[in-house]
């Protein structure tokens, strides 16, 4: 297993696998004076699979396919069922904001997809078009139900909060775990770049601390559950009779740096070695140059130069990507 200079185990890496989405999230894309990647600064399904090859090599065995919306890379259900005929790799998710599920959701699955996190601010059709402008409840809720009737299974549901857009949603959203085992999970903003995005973060940014109070208050106490792996970003819990789980990640006001596992590599071919810090290693550039084996060499510095943790206290924060640039 890699070890980082902080003696953490790095042993999951995230995939963007492109720079488009089909939605613009408020605080995520703005709606115009996007540039995308071309076509040829994306690394092909074959050059993905022999990064994939070379992280197992070293003892990765987690895998998510991010964007962007991974679901808009036309050759997708090709660069599943490439990872997922490797030996070695363990689990093989996507994060998606569901609308082309109806579509992918078997073919994914029959590819060798295992999981799929869907992104869903609210349940309240108006708010939603207001935070996730472009997309709908009725679209969204049609990939939820695809990718469970595929098999991609547990149901994993992701929902920003943002002040004055659906923090008050969090309880209909919780209460969905009472009848379904689904895993929803409320993630904290995060500042990137600059623009309209980041300003928005810092404006109507709401911690998970007032979002666990809003759910207790009205729907009652959540039991805590034991963790699942330190490296779980989530903190679990469970209202009393429920079959799903709540998750909490508080990347701003209870950072899990110490126990993070992951490394990330983007759509254009760079280790991005921390989410909030804009240190990148380029593996593209070596791997077309020089072939795989010249892959091994720059993933292994870029795990022993991951940082230990962001500075967003001391306002620092990304600088030079969005998060849709990266893949969260």
């Amino acid at each position: 297993m890699p070890l980082d200079q902080y003696q953490r185990e790095i042993n999951y890496l995230r995939i963007s696998v492109t720079d488009r989405c089909n939605l613009r999230c408020v605080y995520c894309m703005p709606i115009s004076g996007l540039q995308f990647l071309p076509a040829e600064d994306l690394l092909t399904p074959s050059e993905i699979a022999d990064v994939v090859r070379v992280a197992v090599s070293v003892g990765f065995r987690k895998f998510r396919l991010t964007g962007g919306e991974p679901t808009l890379r036309p050759d997708l259900v090709e660069i599943v069922e490439r990872l997922s005929r490797i030996p070695g790799v363990g689990d093989l998710s996507i994060t998606t904001n569901g609308v082309l599920l109806p579509q992918l959701a078997r073919p994914l699955a029959a590819a060798g997809l295992t999981r799929v996190n869907i992104h869903l601010d609210t349940l309240h059709p108006e708010r939603l078009s207001k935070i996730m402008r472009w997309g709908t409840l009725e679209a969204i809720w049609r990939g939820v139900e695809a990718a469970e009737q595929a098999g991609l299974t547990p149901i994993k549901l992701n929902s920003v909060v943002a002040r004055g857009y659906n923090d008050e949603d969090v309880t209909r959203l919780a209460a969905l775990t009472l009848e379904r085992d689904w895993h929803m999970r409320f993630i904290e903003m995060m500042p990137f770049g600059i623009g309209e995005c980041a300003t928005l973060v810092r404006d109507q940014y709401v911690s998970n601390d007032e979002v666990r109070s809003r759910i207790e208050c009205e729907l009652g106490e959540l039991d805590p559950l034991p963790e699942s792996s330190s490296a779980d970003e989530s903190k679990n819990y469970r209202l009393r009779g429920a079959t799903g789980v709540i998750g909490f990640i508080s990347p701003v006001s209870d950072p899990y740096c110490g126990s993070c596992n992951r490394m990330r590599l983007t759509a254009d071919g760079k280790f991005h070695l921390c989410l909030l810090n804009d240190d990148e290693m380029d593996v593209k550039r070596q791997l077309r140059e020089n072939g795989p084996a010249a892959v091994r060499d720059i993933l292994m510095k870029a795990v022993h130069l991951k940082p230990m943790g962001h500075r967003l206290h001391e306002g620092v924060y990304t600088q030079n990507r969005k998060m849709f640039q990266i893949g969260g």
